[in-house]
């Protein structure tokens, strides 16, 4: 059939011409008439809800929802346009297809654009003048872990985190451009969960959790899942609104919040396991039995004692224990469940979710650590857009039941050729009472329960078009119970120790915080520039409750957790403090033409820790930055450099983290009684002139993009001095007291020079590489101490060194005819003793660290990965080893002894204990250099690999599966167990290896 047919023939006849192109135009129009599109859209982690969605050219378009779905009407000639902040903007032809859907891709050029949490305030990534480091959820929900200090490890400069103890619950270490204070608890950052300050002061006893180092760390309460984002402040312009409390730097939270769109649930399982990360090299029975009978015959003796069991034929010559694997060899189950349901309309929306983590250990024995948590969000604005209520909360609650001790320095002790842990009839083996079986142990337990909230409310009124005013109302309750219990069936059954002996240390402690900031909000154009003002105040307030018991002599020990039968109660501790504190502070900023922009803060602290007259103190900042490549001598000159900004900042903030009451004369019970009365004693003295540690903080930073932003970097110096040291000063024992609390004159200097470094290597539709690099080299020196040489910390520390240091013996090798370590004799008087002859120095401050994180996308592939690497010296093996050829086992370094006068061997000759010269050397020569080793690592610390089901396989749901792994891979030359921590003979971190599915539907 012929076009024409198509028409009446009087048409054709009669139309003008004119006509008759006009319906053919229309005739087009028809066969070019509209279809419903539909599709979803997704990023690498998942589907994209309020991505715009426009048709070129023309006014129509639509938004995805929650679930990354859109539909709208195009014709197959229109070209749709899928645009969204943070990603690179594409155009797809409809053609002849009705479902399209996209996988968008991040744009470096608009991440810089991104908004950044700095606490009070937010600002553009591009327009900050401080110092701010963030991760989001999209890093934080790739790594197994539980606590979310572990998830920053690696991926922010200027922020050094280590790991305490592979223990479930265990702490971290976080220094945030190195330690400022002089007091190992002074150099604590400030955290900040969804506005509200959460206390980082441990409330454990360190005689009950005995299977850890430290204190614990009450960051295990916050949990991973429910971050949303965390944002780190270093520099003054950044932590001076936060006066005394920012001068250790500020770690802000952000929890997840509720989205418009449809209602969402959510279920996210995993179920994995972990494994201690590396073990020492110990001599097996063979390399142990030789080095036991060395030393014997290197003291001269031929009969071997009667309690030399190991090597006196008692014990199996030629069993072969490897208690590593037998003590700390275990595999931890780990299991993850977390659900959530979120939605809501333009007006208010909600998210509810939970968590549930498990945990057992490597240890031997049945024990877990649990986790649960509540998280939920509320979101809501009024219809004129004028009110705002935000309400986030979250509860978390944890049990952890342990053994009462770390197994790990038994493990690396014991003899191989040790007797078998359990006899014929499956009971502990006492060996004929020639061992104390290691299992016995399991008998004692530590076991902590925690329940800990934090809720905020912030409310917000626009009062007029330029001015908010607005308050958050905060609030926190941490509940903390310890006990850990030494039964009598600790002990070989042979002793005859009864449950009389048996005792139990209780610890309960609450804590109790609220605070309240009311702020005003005020913001104005004035022609080319803007000003933006922040005036505000705090008022917080905040109690804390100890009760540590003592309970000793039972009937039974199944009565050990019952006080009230205990035979002799005695209470260690019983205290109530509180802290009160109230500031005022004030932020503005000036921004003129988008180049030139001013930030100056300030903040009037009080605090209660201070006496009359030293309780307030005045903090602030001033911050500049310049954005150079938007001059007209650069702006669209050259395509190379694409952004370009030199930022400063300089200022003072302060630090009160003293504890209370360090000011005042303080009274505790003597606990004894006298005429059926119980005294009090004096416990500190009183210090009127006690004021606030001050730091004052400078910095110098130039951020730059290159060709389009796929390549940014930055790089920036910093200058931290903090004096008026809050510290103990130590004093006579004629005094009555050890030390009197006071501002020491020292001043300590942080200095060092951070390096990032983002590049999109590739990226197409379908493929996406991107690199981040961090590094940072710090530098840490004690600047300052008048009358240091004739004070007591003269041994501690040295001017113009790090307050990280040890003074050590200088071992000058072995003295090749005696088979002896030689030591430098300093002082020249023929005779090696401390403090004299010991000062060879040794650093352990790293001397840079950082990481390189990798992230691969193709279709729905995902694959992460993050390298995290330390140069820094440890202590080595010997540190912990014990005497070489005395009843423990060795490093097979230690095989490389001294054997006859002129050997060249780096170790002395062996000896069982007797021989006086070698057992001093042997402790001089852990307390010299020779010690301390290499301890840099590369750790593969994270890797992830993650696949998005297609949505046509599974219709309304969407569906993820992936394997994740923590501490997988370590290379180091480090001569011991993991190179990481600090604590000698503690449980190193574990490999961690888990996989899951998650659900959106």
């Amino acid at each position: 059939m012929n076009k024409n047919s198509l028409f009446k023939p009087w048409v054709v006849l009669e139309l003008p011409k004119l006509y008759y192109l006009f319906f053919l135009c229309c005739l087009s129009v028809v066969y070019a008439q509209n279809k419903t599109i539909t599709g979803t859209v997704k990023d690498g982690n998942g589907v994209l809800p309020g991505v715009t969605i426009v048709i070129k050219s023309k006014s129509s378009g639509t938004l995805t929802d929650e679930k990354g779905n859109y539909s709208l009407s195009a014709t197959s000639s229109d070209i749709l346009i899928f645009s969204f902040l943070g990603y690179k903007t594409i155009e797809i032809p409809v053609s002849n297809r009705s479902i399209i859907n996209v996988q968008l891709q991040e744009d470096a050029t608009n991440l810089k654009e991104v908004i950044i949490n700095a606490g009070y305030y937010s600002t553009k990534e591009s327009e900050s003048t401080g110092n701010i480091s963030k991760i989001t959820a999209k890093d934080i929900d790739k790594q197994p872990v539980t606590n979310v200090l572990a998830a920053m490890q690696g991926r922010m400069a200027g922020v050094n985190i280590t790991q305490e103890t592979g223990v479930p619950g265990g702490g971290f270490n976080i220094q945030i451009r190195g330690i400022n204070s002089l007091r190992s608890e002074g150099n604590e950052p400030l955290y900040i969960i969804d506005g509200v300050p959460y206390a980082s002061q441990a409330l454990s006893y360190s005689q009950i959790s005995t299977n850890m180092p430290g204190d614990g760390s009450p960051i295990n309460s916050i949990n991973p899942d429910d971050i949303q984002s965390i944002e780190v402040l270093k520099d003054a312009d950044a932590t001076a609104i936060y006066g005394s409390r920012g001068a250790n730097g500020v770690v802000l939270i952000s929890t997840k919040k509720g989205k418009q769109g449809k209602t969402q649930f959510t279920v996210n399982a995993s179920k994995g396991s972990g494994q201690v990360t590396q073990t020492m090299k110990l001599m097996n029975t063979e390399q142990y039995l030789a080095m036991r009978r060395q030393a014997f015959a290197n003291d001269g003796i031929t009969q071997y004692p009667d309690y030399e069991y190991d090597v006196n034929g008692t014990w199996d010559q030629t069993r072969n224990t490897d208690w590593q694997k037998e003590l700390i060899g275990g595999t931890a189950e780990i299991t993850g469940v977390q659900t959530s349901v979120s939605g809501g309309n333009e007006q208010t929306q909600f998210l509810l979710s939970g968590t549930y983590h498990s945990e057992t250990t490597v240890f031997p024995g049945d024990f877990i650590y649990k986790k649960a948590s509540f998280h939920s969000n509320i979101n809501h604005i009024s219809e004129n857009k004028k009110f705002k209520l935000n309400f986030s909360g979250n509860y978390t609650n944890q049990d952890n039941d342990q053994p009462w001790t770390d197994f790990t320095l038994m493990a690396m002790s014991l003899a191989p050729n040790a007797p078998a842990l359990y006899d014929d009839q499956g009971k502990l083996n006492w060996e004929n009472n020639t061992w104390d079986n290691p299992l016995a142990n399991l008998e004692g337990k530590f076991n902590s329960k925690t329940g800990d909230m934090v809720a905020n409310t912030l409310l917000s009124y626009q009062l007029f078009k330029n001015l908010e005013i607005k308050s958050s109302f905060g609030y926190t309750n941490l509940q903390y119970n310890e006990s850990r219990t030494t039964p009598s069936t600790l002990n070989n059954p042979a002793y005859n120790i009864t449950s009389k002996n048996s005792s139990i240390l209780v610890n309960n402690a609450k804590r109790q915080s609220w605070i309240i900031e009311p702020q005003i909000n005020w913001k104005k154009e004035f022609g080319k520039s803007n000003v933006d003002v922040l005036l505000g105040s705090t008022f917080l307030n905040q109690n804390s409750d100890h009760l540590i018991i003592k309970g000793r002599g039972f009937t039974s020990n199944s009565l050990i957790y019952d006080l009230a039968s205990a035979t002799t109660i005695t209470v260690l501790n019983n205290q109530e403090t509180r802290y009160k504190y109230q500031a005022f502070f004030g932020r503005i900023n000036w921004n003129w033409q988008d180049k030139y922009i001013l930030n100056a803060t300030g903040r009037r602290d009080g605090s209660s820790r201070f006496g009359s007259g030293k309780q307030f103190a005045t903090f602030g900042a001033l911050g500049a930055a310049w954005i150079f490549s938007k001059e007209q001598f650069l702006k669209n000159k050259t395509s190379f450099l694409s952004f370009g900004k030199l930022r400063a900042s300089y200022g003072t903030t302060g630090n009160d983290q003293i504890g209370d009451y360090q000011f005042m004369d303080t009274y505790s019970s003597s606990g004894s009684s006298y005429q059926g009365a119980v005294g009090l004693q004096p416990t500190r003295l009183f210090n009127p002139d006690y004021g606030w540690e001050t730091n004052t903080k400078m910095e110098i930073a130039l951020e730059t993009g290159f060709l389009e932003d796929r390549i940014f970097f930055t790089w920036a110096w910093y200058n931290n001095q903090s004096s008026n040291q809050l510290v103990g000063i130590p004093l006579p024992a004629t005094t009555g007291f050890s030390s009197l609390q006071a501002n020491l004159d020292a001043t300590v200097q942080n200095t060092g020079l951070e390096i990032t470094l983002r590049t999109t290597n590739i990226q197409t539709h379908q493929f996406n590489w991107t690199t981040n690099f961090n590094l940072t080299v710090p530098n840490n020196k004690l600047i300052s101490f008048p009358g240091l040489e004739s004070s007591t910390y003269a041994n501690q520390y040295v001017v113009g060194q790090s307050i990280n240091i040890q003074k050590l013996y200088n071992n000058t090798g072995l003295n090749q005819q005696t088979g002896i370590y030689s030591f430098e004799d300093v002082n020249k008087d023929g005779v090696i003793t401390y403090p004299d002859d010991s000062q060879t120095i040794r650093d352990f401050s790293p001397k840079y660290f950082g990481g390189l994180q990798n992230h691969l996308e193709y279709k729905g592939w995902q694959l992460d990965f993050l390298f995290q690497f330390v140069k820094q010296e440890n202590y080595n093996w010997a540190y912990i080893a014990g005497l070489p050829g005395a009843f423990v086992n060795q490093s097979v370094y230690a095989s490389d002894s001294w054997q006859k006068p002129g050997d060249t061997s780096p170790y002395q000759h062996y000896s069982s204990g007797v021989n006086n010269d070698v057992v001093e050397a042997y402790y001089k020569y852990i307390s010299s250099n020779a010690a301390v080793s290499d301890a840099s690592f590369v750790r593969l610390k994270n890797i992830a690999l993650s696949y998005d089901i297609p949505k046509q396989w599974i219709k309304e749901l969407q569906c993820k599966i992936y394997m994740q792994g923590q501490n997988l891979l370590l290379f180091t030359p480090y001569k011991g167990a993991d190179p990481e921590f600090r604590s000698a003979g503690y449980l190193p971190p574990l490999k961690v290896v888990t996989a899951g599915i998650l659900l959106n539907f």
